[in-house]
């Protein structure tokens, strides 16, 4: 992708500390990105730009926000005009994910959940796709999972954010057209992450899941980034998430709720 004065693309990558974060930031490097990461602490970014810039000859900077706070995203963007960092890439990877039964869960973290799943990133795309489309170039990669295809009780508000971060990338990649601007939506299944070895921790239910189902984080991130290159709109990494992706937008809702809901409850 051409950037303004033949300088090297700019990708910024949130939530890029760990995981699929960090992955998709060591392959947008790989490829001769320079990189923006952004996440909540400022001494494991500080660590993953050095080793970027070492290990691919690239410039890559540490931007520490907290992105579930209201006006994070536009003091970045502001931080970023200041300094000149024009973004060619914009990477909504930052989460947060909850397991367990709805009604036992406190309200703080349902609320949690939708501000940084959904406020956080709805607020980054608002600040960063007008730049692309006024330049008319830009690619932008929202990280949903395969729950935002179907409920998923136990996981209820975290699926339903998700649902809406598929459903936006939709929408934006039909707007968007015709503006030089792509979105894809990444909608990777359970993955091998800091945050599913948290989740196993406080429910002892996902230790059970079996281990062919856990993808590989690296093939989870080469996966989305090579979509996000293309300008894909959806991609769904592992032959049996796109089974189960393909058949849950086949099967009448009624049917799904009650298999989810069977599937649900026996993991209470």
């Amino acid at each position: 992708m051409a950037s303004p004065r033949n300088r090297p693309p700019v990708a910024l990558v949130t939530g890029a500390s760990s995981g699929i974060g960090e992955a998709l930031a060591r392959c947008f490097a790989k490829a001769g990105h320079d990189l923006v990461l952004v996440a909540r602490s400022a001494g494991k970014l500080e660590q993953l730009a050095g080793e970027l810039a070492l290990d691919h000859g690239v410039r890559a900077w540490a931007e520490a926000a907290d992105l579930s706070r209201p006006g994070s995203a536009a003091n970045l963007a502001a931080t970023l005009r200041r300094k000149r960092r024009a973004i060619d890439v914009l990477v909504n990877n930052a989460g947060v994910l909850e397991h367990g039964a709805f009604a036992r869960m406190k309200p703080a973290q349902h609320q949690g959940i939708i501000d940084l799943n959904i406020g956080g990133l709805t607020a980054m795309l608002s600040q960063f796709v007008p730049a692309m489309v006024e330049r008319g170039a830009g690619r932008v990669l929202n990280v949903a999972s395969i729950a935002a295809f179907q409920p998923v009780p136990t996981l209820a508000t975290y699926a339903a954010s998700k649902a809406y971060v598929l459903s936006l990338t939709e929408s934006l990649s039909e707007e968007l057209k015709g503006t030089g601007v792509t979105v894809t939506a990444l909608c990777p299944g359970i993955t091998a992450t800091n945050m599913l070895a948290a989740a196993t921790q406080a429910s002892a239910q996902l230790g059970q899941i079996p281990g062919f189902l856990v993808g590989d984080v690296q093939d989870v991130a080469r996966q989305g980034f090579d979509a996000c290159m293309k300008g894909d709109v959806i991609c769904v990494p592992g032959v049996i998430n796109r089974a189960a992706m393909l058949a849950s937008r086949s099967t009448p809702k009624w049917l799904l709720r009650r298999i989810s809901g069977v599937m649900g409850r026996k993991a209470l």
